[in-house]
């Protein structure tokens, strides 16, 4: 028999708000991380294409790889996410980046360049899975909200106001 306090409606909803923020924080470098991938995967292609033109900017391909079709996405809502830029994932991706010489990929052989290209792919693998597990967390805890408001009905909802 545990001796532990039933959480109330509020420490519910608190503890669900605090992970679907963490959720989001996750979400967002994993986008970037996605994007990086992208613009890495990219320039592999277009070796692998044997390509004479010249090699464009970063900056001028960002538009070409990030225009192309990548299927629907979340069908949530989007939330306003603001990461901040010492949130330790977005320094582990930084430094993932910095290791395996993102900014000057058009400079790094093809070994190198797929060096980079595991590296930012294992990330995102990492995140996603960070994320699914959160999911399960949060699944959790609304099943719970779910099932005392159902118990409790509309007094549920209203006496931990």
């Amino acid at each position: 028999m545990s001796s532990e306090q039933p959480l109330t409606l509020a420490e519910i909803r608190s503890q669900r708000n605090a992970l679907q923020g963490e959720e989001d924080a996750i979400s967002f470098v994993r986008r970037l991380a996605q994007g990086r991938l992208d613009l890495a995967q990219d320039e592999e292609r277009r070796r692998a294409s044997g390509s004479d033109a010249p090699v464009e900017s970063l900056a001028e391909r960002l538009a070409d790889v990030f225009g192309q079709q990548h299927g629907g996405g979340s069908a949530r809502p989007p939330r306003e996410t603001n990461i901040p830029a010492d949130h330790p994932l977005v320094q582990e991706l930084d430094a993932v980046c910095a290791q395996y010489q993102f900014e000057s990929m058009e400079n790094l052989t093809d070994k190198d360049l797929s060096e980079l290209i595991n590296a930012l792919s294992m990330f995102e693998k990492t995140c996603s899975q960070l994320r699914h597990e959160l999911f399960d967390k949060i699944d959790a805890l609304t099943a719970e909200l779910v099932k005392r408001v159902r118990e409790g009905g509309a007094g549920a909802v209203v006496q931990d106001k």
